[in-house]
């Protein structure tokens, strides 16, 4: 009798699941204003639209490719100061490390508002403080991920091996000495996976920050645009394309290592 009404609750709560998840689909749908063979449609003007961007125009490939080079600088140092900001604060954030409840929560919303934020606008902020150049996009890569990794360590964190903790515990350890002996020996793999995916969607987000002078060809491609010069941002986007391939391929090779 208890089976059966155990897996009548069951069915219950998966019934609700779907009927739930139904609509959420329905409300976003109407909210999103979806029409998918709008695109089918107008799928003709699209294509008009992409011819203008054949041949490529790499008449200044050198320039684009010294801008492309500057996108690369920022995300290594956004990445690197995020990596070393995110650690401490994601360890802060997870429940099995903090028991006070205040100090975790508090932590948990800082990183909600790094992350909430996009990147775009705190290039904004900090252009408008250090001025227009490579230095603000550093600044507003390193402040938005630290926020991603920072969320993303504190999960790993909270579900690690509680009894290797309790191993270090019955030598009688402090607190440091659990994390650094017990805690960051379990995280640490993955946490250097996140950087290197971090590391990889930074590139791209520097170049759209360049759009506000935040430094590396987003701002040339953003100038090229507005002028309609097509062939060069074809030209552009495949650089850009080129050197995330080639950073995607690498950090694939070196997460494996890991």
């Amino acid at each position: 009798m208890q089976v059966r009404e155990e897996k009548r609750m069951c069915l219950m709560k998966d019934l609700a699941l779907a009927i739930g998840t139904i609509a959420i689909l329905v409300w976003s749908w109407r909210g999103a204003e979806m029409a998918p063979l709008r695109l089918f449609k107008e799928s003709e003007n699209m294509f008009i639209y992409l011819k203008g961007y054949f041949p490529p125009d790499f008449s200044h490939f050198w320039l684009y490719l010294k801008e492309s080079l500057v996108v690369l600088h920022i995300a290594i140092w956004g990445t690197l100061i995020s990596a070393c900001l995110s650690l401490p604060l994601g360890l802060l954030a997870a429940r099995n490390i903090v028991g006070n409840v205040l100090i975790r929560h508090l932590v948990r919303r800082f990183l909600d508002l790094l992350r909430a934020v996009n990147e775009f606008v705190f290039a904004l902020m900090f252009v408008s403080a250090v001025g227009l150049g490579p230095f603000a996009g550093v600044l507003a890569i390193a402040v938005h991920t630290t926020g991603v990794l920072g969320k993303l360590i504190s999960e790993v964190v909270e579900s690690i091996d509680p009894g290797q903790v309790e191993g270090v515990l019955s030598t009688g350890a402090n607190k440091i000495q659990v994390i650094l002996f017990s805690v960051l020996p379990q995280i640490i793999p993955l946490w250097i996976s996140n950087v290197l995916y971090r590391f990889e969607v930074s590139v791209r987000s520097a170049t759209v920050i360049g759009f506000c002078g935040a430094g590396g060809i987003g701002f040339l491609l953003w100038e090229a645009i507005r002028s309609f010069n097509s062939r060069e941002v074809s030209a552009m986007l495949i650089i850009m394309v080129a050197m995330v391939s080639l950073i995607d391929f690498i950090c694939e090779k070196l997460r494996r290592i890991f």
